[in-house]
């Protein structure tokens, strides 16, 4: 078993949250430079790795059931996918209702908190739990999560510190939220219902994941300037994507 695949998304969370919590990075531009490294990565390994990978399983499927069937027509089943793509974005839209766009570190606001927004901690665990079920037969994929969630993990602790949510619940939310993308991981994996339902399933998390990672590339700039340093970091994430 290929335990990589578990502790990078997990720790990346973690090691995001420490820093956050006793180093206290000041500089928001590097924390975007780091957003958009990330955003560009992970698109690009969806698009080069995740969703052709997801058409041809697809395609063959159908072939399988062409041939036990003898029925050689034109079958346009593939289409399924892009529908489900489209599934996964609007689904996307819907839980940023909910996260206010916390998925791709866009949160604001220094009002007090008494308790854990539950929303946002809902929508951010529903989150990572479908970014983890592609990886099991992706592994590629959970270096993309992991880097994708580092700077997040930075962003939302310092956004409940500067709200003074209690130390105990950031901290509660943080591990929660860091182990859903490995349990996402492992049920897909292990549970046989889901594994019947994989290229559907995928298809979602590929809108999930398009949807993310333009909004990163894209919102990560202030005014979406494309500034020379986001530019680079942004060529940097799609290259070291391709050597994945």
């Amino acid at each position: 078993m290929n335990y990589s695949i578990y502790i990078y998304p997990l720790l990346s969370v973690v090691l995001g949250y420490l820093i956050a919590f006793f180093l206290q990075p000041k500089n928001k531009k590097n924390l975007k430079l780091l957003l958009a490294f990330s955003g560009a990565f992970l698109l690009s390994l969806t698009v080069m790795h995740l969703l052709p990978e997801v058409y041809a399983a697809e395609a063959l499927l159908h072939e399988g059931h062409n041939h036990a069937t003898h029925d050689h027509s034109h079958n346009h089943g593939t289409n399924t996918i892009g529908l489900f793509i489209m599934i996964g974005i609007v689904f996307q839209i819907i839980l940023e209702y909910f996260s206010k766009g916390a998925e791709h570190g866009h949160v604001h606001g220094h009002d007090k908190m008494d308790t854990i927004p539950w929303l946002l901690f809902f929508s951010l665990c529903l989150h990572g739990l479908l970014e983890g079920m592609p990886i099991s037969q992706h592994n590629e994929l959970a270096y993309g999560i992991a880097i994708h969630h580092f700077p997040i993990a930075i962003i939302l602790t310092l956004f409940f510190m500067n709200a003074e949510l209690n130390k105990k619940a950031i901290l509660f939310f943080m591990l929660i939220f860091a182990f859903m993308t490995p349990l996402g991981t492992y049920v897909s994996s292990n549970l046989g219902f889901l594994t019947q339902y994989y290229t559907q399933i995928s298809g979602v998390v590929i809108g999930i994941l398009f949807h993310i990672s333009s909004t990163i590339i894209f919102e990560s700039s202030e005014g979406h300037k494309f500034n020379l340093a986001k530019l680079i970091a942004i060529i940097l994430g799609i290259a070291l994507a391709v050597f994945v």
